[in-house]
C-alpha cells in the first residue's frame, strides 16, 4: 500500500524531475554494473534502504542531527513542537505518530523533515522568535503532510550509494589499469587508466548537476504547499517573518543538505507575496 502511494505521488506533475532522475540513475547503475537485471534490483534495493527507517537514520546522522539533549533547549523547543504537532494532526489525521524533533549545531538557521518521522532544526534556528520556530515546524510538518520527504531521502541516500558503487567502479579500472602496466612493463597503459578516470570523473560530475537541476525543479513546487499547510495551521504571517530573516543570511556558510535545501527553495518574496495572498496581510 505504502509503495503504491509512493508511486502515485512520484508520477504527479509537479514531481516530474525527480521522477525522470530516478529513471536516468536506474539506467546509469544498470551501465556501471554491466548486466542490466543485476544493476536494476541493485538500485531498487538502494532505493527500499533509503526509504527504510534506516536511510532516516543514515541521512540524521550525515547532517549531524541528534536528539534534544541540553535541558534549556528540551524546555524550550518541546512545548512548541508538541504545540505544531497537534495542530497539524488535526488538519491531516495521516501523519505518523512518533515524529521526532532532532537539532543540527550548524549556526546557519534552516531545517528540513525527512522520511517519515524526523523534523531537525539548526542551532541557528534559536535565534529566532517562539513563533517564528512554531512557523517553521508547521511547515516542516506540511511536507511530512504531503509525503514529499521520502523523495529527500531516495535522493540523498540513494546518491550516496551510487557514488559508492561509482567509487568502487573506478578503485576496480585503477587496480586493472596498474596491473596491466605492470604486467606489461608499459606506461602508455597507465596513461590510459589515468585518463579514463578523469573522463569517468567529469561525467560524474555533469551528472550531478544535471540530476540537481531535475530534482530542484520538483523540490520547489513542494515548497509551496508547505508554506499553504502552515497558514492552515496558524503561522502564516509568522512564516512571513521568517522567510524574511532567513533571506538575509544568504551569504552565510552553510554546508550539505542545509546548503542544497536553501538553494532548493524558491524566491523569498515569491513565498511571501503567496503567503500575504492568503494571509491578506503585509509583512
Amino acid at each position: 500500500m505504502y509503495i503504491l502511494d509512493f508511486g502515485k505521488r512520484l508520477i504527479r506533475k509537479q514531481n516530474i524531475g525527480i521522477f525522470i532522475y530516478l529513471i536516468l540513475n536506474t539506467i546509469l547503475v544498470m551501465a556501471i554494473f554491466g548486466d542490466p537485471l543485476v544493476g536494476f534490483i541493485m538500485y531498487i534495493i538502494s532505493l527500499v534502504l533509503a526509504l527504510s527507517p534506516i536511510g532516516e537514520w543514515i541521512l540524521r546522522l550525515q547532517q549531524g542531527c541528534k536528539p534534544l539533549a541540553r535541558k534549556e533547549h528540551i524546555e524550550r523547543l518541546m512545548p512548541l513542537f508538541n504545540e505544531v504537532y497537534n495542530r497539524a494532526k488535526e488538519i491531516d489525521p495521516s501523519i505518523p505518530d512518533g515524529v521526532k524533533l532532532f537539532i543540527s549545531k550548524d549556526t546557519a538557521p534552516n531545517a528540513f523533515a525527512t522520511g517519515r518521522k524526523t523534523i531537525c532544526l539548526t542551532k541557528g534556528m534559536l535565534e529566532f522568535s517562539d513563533e517564528e520556530i512554531k512557523a517553521t515546524l508547521a511547515h516542516e510538518f506540511g511536507h511530512l503532510s504531503a509525503k514529499d520527504t521520502d523523495f529527500i531521502l531516495i535522493i540523498t541516500v540513494g546518491n550516496m550509494i551510487v557514488s559508492a558503487l561509482f567509487i568502487i567502479y573506478r578503485i576496480i579500472i585503477w587496480f586493472v589499469g596498474i596491473m596491466t602496466s605492470f604486467i606489461n612493463n608499459s606506461l602508455s597503459s597507465l596513461l590510459m587508466t589515468f585518463l579514463i578516470d578523469v573522463v569517468l570523473v567529469g561525467l560524474m560530475w555533469l551528472w550531478t548537476k544535471f540530476g540537481t537541476v531535475l530534482v530542484m525543479y520538483s523540490v520547489r513546487k513542494n515548497e509551496y504547499e508547505a508554506d499553504v499547510f502552515a497558514h492552515k495551521c496558524g503561522f502564516g504571517t509568522s512564516l512571513i517573518h521568517v522567510l524574511d530573516r532567513i533571506s538575509q543570511f544568504d551569504g552565510q556558510t552553510s554546508k550539505g543538505l542545509w546548503a542544497n535545501l536553501a538553494s532548493s527553495h524558491p524566491d523569498p518574496d515569491q513565498r511571501i507575496g503567496k503567503l500575504q495572498e492568503l494571509n491578506d496581510v503585509v509583512a
